[in-house]
C-alpha cells in the first residue's frame, strides 16, 4: 500500500483531535478531588459519577480515537461529549472567554462528525 498526502494528514487530524481529550484526561486524573470540585461547582448531581465518565471518555475514547480503533463510533461519542460540555460549562453569553470555549467545542463536534461520515482514514487500526 502506497501511502499518500491524505492519509498522513487523516492521521494528523487524529493526533490534533485527540490532543486536547488526553490531555484534559490525563489532568483529570492527576487531580481526582479538584476536577470533582469542579464538576460539584458546576451543579452536577453525581460528580464522582461525572469524574468516572469524564475520564473513561476523554482518556478512554480519545486514545481509541487516536489510533483509529472504532474510529466512526469513537467519533460519535466524542462529538456528544464536546456538545454536552459545551452546554454544562461554557454556554455563558455574557462570557465572552466562555463562549470561545463553548464555540470551539461545537467546532470540534463538527470535525468529529466529519470522521464518523468518511471514517479514520488508511493509517488507523480499522483499516488494518
Amino acid at each position: 500500500m502506497k501511502l499518500t498526502a491524505q492519509d498522513w494528514i487523516g492521521l494528523a487530524g487524529r493526533v490534533l483531535m485527540s490532543a486536547i481529550f488526553i490531555h484534559g484526561g490525563y489532568g483529570k486524573a492527576m487531580a481526582p478531588s479538584a476536577t470533582m470540585a469542579g464538576f460539584a461547582h458546576l451543579g452536577l448531581p453525581l460528580p464522582g459519577a461525572a469524574y468516572a465518565l469524564a475520564l473513561a471518555i476523554e482518556l478512554g475514547v480519545g486514545v481509541l480515537f487516536l489510533v483509529g480503533f472504532k474510529a466512526r463510533a469513537s467519533a460519535l461519542v466524542l462529538a456528544v461529549w464536546c456538545i454536552a460540555t459545551a452546554m454544562v460549562a461554557h454556554y455563558h453569553p455574557e462570557s465572552r472567554d466562555q463562549m470561545i470555549h463553548f464555540y470551539k467545542n461545537v467546532c470540534m463536534a463538527g470535525g468529529f462528525l466529519t470522521v464518523v461520515a468518511y471514517g479514520a482514514g488508511r493509517l488507523s487500526i480499522d483499516r488494518r
